[in-house]
């Protein structure tokens, strides 16, 4: 705590504190004292038991051999059961944590009366979740437990499903209406909770039966369908809470799908399903336990460990000094900084509306000292903010993902995205800096800005971001690599004044737990939609509907990809708006012959610049949020700023090489001319040419030269060469004429 102190006394002009501080939601609860400290305690188990068990502690050994109960399983944890416990644990966590409504200023607790209907529901609960233990007794007696038995179907209807969705509905609706204190636990959250612990034990006690290969027949359980119907209601209640109605409405409207489907025209038209066969396999490897949960219980909660730990030693706070270290004093300096430190940190945290709030709320300030408007002040921000969501090498977990869902390696696919990434944010530097001279603007002042010279020598802080790199490229697992950056980063905290010491270890799994809650909701209601496009067949019919497009024009399908991933990407977090457009739109690029890489990418692309697209437009209503600035003129700005983003998965699809497709030379000369393209773009959008305002008819050249470029052939590439080097002749004319004139 001294060391804390006395780094705050040196004149070292640091501007960057608690960048890694979490936002404050409206509905987030605050505790103090007991409360707190169990809360604490759950997120940290949680964070804890995912680091251990995926490099390789299973449960006994966690417990020396202590604990052998025979629901849970022991090392190797198998898969399903170790998704489902994830689920779970962020479920119980959440509901914790996160009331079903606001906390505004001065509010009184609720109604006495609505919080004693939860205790009635709380028995209900709690007698199915002993239901669920005593069907794990008698499965571990040696019962044959199976779907047919009439005695058993009734016991899993009455006796364990009825009393589950008693509870869980009950809670929920119950839940929209009490106001809650934020200090305080509500008990009909309790009740989510018992109702979550209900879901996870049976279904794990019944995927560990033959029971399992049964799902989606006749012959599986009733119980599993009853099970699913309470899970996937916490699920979605759950990321209603953490991230908005965009995505449960989407999910309720594919749900609604999967049982009118019979009854629409055309390429909607889906085969009757009934609501047990549906949701006894949307709980499985097909829906919820799927692709989406497979990376967020792997490697997204695994790198929010890893930013739970810089978090804890304080390496966003140097991120950020560093930035304005090195550009603080260019033209438009604190612009320039955002550019890099909220692309640095978006890269690591995965969300770019988060990142914003994070690194904007001292970004966005600055810049709109040094002259920017607000409008565009919020619109830099979110642009470079939602830029991190395709800065390798961790692209904000989309490349697991994509990895997870193409089989295609991950290092590929890093080193596939470097020059789409640098192709965005030279884009946006073009943009800023061009705005910048417009306005005529300076940079900050350098008694203003940290030392560059202390900055340099404290570097190190990179090194665990280095060490991930090198330990993915020398092939190490993601797994292993993410866990060495972990421990690195613990390391390097001992050459700084916030050293990782056992208590930081304690408040970074506390800050993992914290953490990802938000992102496992989103990935597991993903899932809900995942599995109702799988489970019904609807994305090859769209798949059908692509390729039909294709027949008139390959460029109108494309567009049209376009516009179905970016709507589905509107109000949601890029992890779940890629995770549904890879399983609606891919698959019909992948039919009309594109690669699979290319297909992927550009539906990856379309999703994440969702986040800076009107009218619904996340990363930029929470900049607009800090400005002050009107939330659609500060998207319509973002919109301008990240003009390169809607152009760049077109440069990728019509030229390979840049996806690292080819060879070196013709990869470097198609990058060289792609970003001289992009130069000439954001010349034509800004007006700006050759230090002075271009004329109409010359940003129409520029743009028509910009195009030749960044379409990859090589006559194209010399005609465009060609048009920017007269272009730039006539406007050096122009600009001495103009000098001439004004003496």
């Amino acid at each position: 705590m001294n060391n804390d102190k006395n780094l705050a006394k040196k004149p070292d002009h640091l501007i960057a504190q608690g960048v890694d501080d979490e936002p404050v939601e409206s509905n987030l609860r605050l505790f103090n004292g007991r409360s707190y400290q169990i809360v604490t305690l759950i997120a940290v188990v949680y964070a804890a038991f995912h680091m251990l068990a995926l490099n390789g502690v299973g449960i006994k050994v966690m417990t020396g051999g202590l604990v052998d109960i025979p629901f849970l399983p022991d090392f190797p944890i198998e898969t399903w059961n170790f998704r489902i416990a994830h689920v779970a644990g962020a479920l119980i966590l959440g509901f914790l944590m996160f009331s079903a409504t606001g906390f505004p200023d001065g509010q009184k607790p609720g109604s006495r009366a609505i919080r004693v209907v939860a205790y009635p529901l709380l028995i209900c609960g709690l007698f199915s979740l002993g239901m669920a233990f005593y069907f794990a007794w008698e499965i571990a007696s040696g019962s044959n437990w199976n779907g047919i038995n009439k005695d058993i179907r009734f016991n899993e209807i009455w006796l364990y499903g009825a009393p589950l969705w008693v509870a869980t509905g009950g809670s929920i609706i119950l839940s929209w209406f009490d106001k809650q204190s934020r200090g305080r636990f509500a008990p009909h959250d309790f009740v989510l909770v018992v109702s979550t612990l209900a879901v996870a034990v049976y279904l794990i006690t019944i995927y560990g039966t033959q029971m399992r290969n049964s799902t989606g027949t006749a012959f599986a359980p009733v119980g599993i369908s009853m099970a699913a119907v309470a899970g996937t209601a916490l699920i979605m209640e759950l990321t209603r809470r953490v991230a908005g109605m965009a995505l449960v409405v989407i999910a309720t409207v594919f749900l609604v799908y999967v049982f009118i489907g019979e009854f629409l025209p055309s390429f909607l038209n889906s085969p009757a399903i009934t609501w047990e066969r549906f949701f006894s396999q949307v709980y499985t490897d097909a829906g919820v336990l799927g692709p989406t949960t497979a990376v967020s219980s792997t490697y997204i909660i695994l790198f929010i460990i890893f930013a739970a730990f810089l978090q804890a030693s304080k390496v966003g706070d140097y991120f950020v000094n560093f930035a304005f270290a090195i550009a603080g004093k260019a033209r438009g300096g604190p612009a320039k900084v955002a550019i890099f430190a909220s692309g640095l940190m978006g890269m690591i945290n995965g969300t770019s509306a988060g990142n914003v709030v994070a690194t904007g709320s001292l970004t966005i300030p600055l810049m709109k000292k040094v002259g920017y408007e607000k409008n565009t002040a919020g619109a830099i921000e979110a642009a470079a903010s939602t830029g991190g969501q395709i800065m390798p090498p961790i692209m904000g977990a989309g490349a697991f993902i994509m990895a997870e869902v193409t089989g295609i390696p991950y290092s590929d696919i890093a080193i596939a995205a470097i020059i789409p990434a640098i192709l965005y944010f030279v884009s946006i530097f073009f943009m800023v800096d061009f705005e910048a001279a417009k306005l005529g603007m300076k940079g900050m002042r350098k008694e203003e800005l940290p030392r560059v010279s202390n900055m340099v020598r404290q570097v190190y802080l990179f090194v665990p971001i280095l060490i991930l790199i090198v330990a993915l490229f020398m092939g190490y697992s993601v797994i292993r690599a993410g866990t060495l950056a972990t421990i690195s980063a613990a390391v390097v905290s001992w050459f700084t004044p916030y050293k990782i010491n056992l208590r930081r270890v304690y408040g970074a799994f506390e800050i993992a737990g914290h953490m990802s809650i938000q992102i496992i909701a989103v990935c597991a209601c993903a899932g809900i939609i995942v599995g109702v496009i799988s489970l019904t067949g609807v994305g090859a019919r769209f798949s059908n509907l692509l390729l039909s497009l294709a027949d008139t024009s390959q460029l109108l399908a494309l567009f049209f990809a376009m516009c179905i991933a970016i709507l589905l990407g509107m109000g949601m977090p890029t992890t779940a708006a890629y995770a549904v457009a890879a399983s609606v739109v891919a698959p019909g690029l992948v039919d009309l012959g594109i690669p699979l890489l290319t297909a992927h990418f550009f539906v990856f692309y379309f999703s994440v610049v969702s986040a800076i697209t009107p009218p619904v437009a996340l990363a930029s209503f929470a900049a607009a949020g800090i400005s002050g600035a009107n939330p659609l003129k500060t998207s319509l700005a973002s919109f301008k700023i990240g003009i390169a983003a809607f152009v760049v998965p077109f440069m990728f699809f019509y030229n390979a090489t840049l996806l690292m497709e080819g060879e070196w030379l013709h990869v470097l000369r198609s990058g060289f001319t792609a970003v001289f393209g992009i130069f000439l773009l954001a010349c034509a959008v800004q007006g700006w040419f050759v230090g002075n305002c271009a004329s109409f008819i010359v940003r129409l050249t520029l743009a028509a030269a910009a195009f030749l470029m960044i379409s990859g052939g090589l006559i194209t590439d010399l005609v465009g060469l060609g048009v920017a080097g007269a272009v730039f002749i006539l406007q050096k004319i122009v600009n001495r004429e103009s000098i001439v004139a004004s003496a």
